[in-house]
């Protein structure tokens, strides 16, 4: 039970960060050199053009996100089979993390790590080192969103989970 204890403690403040911030504009998480808008002052419009997404309808964007997240949670089962890594037991820990993933597939062309600070999301998803699974997650199973746990588990997490634990399509 201590053991229990101590991992909620140890997990507490990863989830906070992921229900929270985590996947907005970093400004609102690092001190930054550069005046960026604040997220609750940001209009629906200056969201878009910040985005692969712009141009798309938000029945279209609502479609391409349905695809992504079913083509990251896809990805994900696989690469745990493939790896011998697991989720962690809170699924709304991979969920929200696949849901990052996936949104940022729509609005990046590319599965950056939604876990991460970038001074420029494009320009690191162009390099591909951030891109899933990450260089440190290929080269040493270290992965910093704890999506893909080193541990012997055959836990895997449905599409349907994925978006019921990560609060739907709306991103």
């Amino acid at each position: 039970m201590l053991s229990l204890r101590l991992a909620v403690l140890a997990i507490g403040p990863f989830v906070w960060a992921l229900t929270t911030h985590a996947f907005a504009p970093t400004s609102l998480i690092f001190a930054s050199r550069t005046t960026i808008t604040p997220l609750h002052q940001r209009t629906a419009s200056s969201k878009l053009r910040e985005s692969k997404d712009a141009n798309m309808t938000d029945e279209e964007r609502e479609i391409a996100m349905e695809k992504a997240l079913k083509a990251m949670t896809a990805f994900s089962n696989k690469y745990t089979e493939n790896t011998g890594t697991f989720y962690c037991s809170d699924k709304s820990i991979p969920a929200v993390v696949i849901k990052g993933l996936a949104e940022h597939k729509v609005t990046l062309g590319a599965p950056l790590c939604p876990c991460r600070f970038y001074e420029d999301k494009e320009k690191e998803a162009k390099e591909g080192y951030w891109n899933c699974p990450c260089v440190p997650m290929r080269e040493r199973h270290e992965c910093h969103c704890m999506l893909f746990l080193t541990e012997d588990n055959d836990f895997n997490i449905s599409y349907d989970e994925v978006k019921n634990l990560s609060g739907g399509m709306s991103g």
